[in-house]
C-alpha cells in the first residue's frame, strides 16, 4: 500500500551558488558515499548530482509528511544500483522506496513513492 508520495522541483543554479560560496555545503547534503561519487564528477555534472540528491532527499521528506527538519540530509542516502538507476541505500523507512530524478536545463525534479509491504 502506498503511504506517501513526494515531489520536489529545484533550480540548479542556487545549488551551484551555495556550493561555490561554501564548498562544505556538499558535505552537509551528501553522505560520505555520495560525496565520493560527487568528488569523481566534474563541472556541470557534479553540480547536477548535488542538486539531484538535494531534490531526492526533499522529495523523500515530503513523502514522509515531515519535510527536512525532522529528517536530516544525512539520514538519507541515494546511490545508483547496478543498472545505474538511483535508489535509497539509507533511510528511516522500512518499506519499499521508489525514486526518479530528472534534469532539464536549470531544473532538477525528484519523485519519491513510499510503499508499505504487507504479507497476505
Amino acid at each position: 500500500m502506498i503511504v506517501g508520495h513526494g515531489i520536489d522541483l529545484q533550480e540548479i543554479e542556487p545549488i551551484r551558488k551555495a556550493y561555490e560560496k561554501n564548498p562544505r555545503f556538499a558535505r552537509r547534503i551528501l553522505t560520505e558515499k555520495e560525496f565520493m561519487v560527487f568528488s569523481s564528477l566534474k563541472g556541470k555534472r557534479q553540480i547536477e548530482f548535488l542538486a539531484g540528491r538535494w531534490s531526492a532527499k526533499e522529495a523523500f521528506s515530503k513523502a514522509c509528511g515531515t519535510g527536512i527538519g525532522k529528517l536530516s540530509f544525512q539520514d538519507l542516502e541515494v546511490l545508483n544500483n547496478d543498472k545505474g538507476a538511483p535508489c535509497f541505500t539509507k533511510s528511516p523507512f522500512s518499506g519499499r522506496t521508489f525514486i526518479s530524478i530528472s534534469h532539464s536545463g536549470n531544473l532538477v525534479q525528484a519523485s519519491v513513492i513510499l510503499e508499505e509491504v504487507h504479507d497476505c
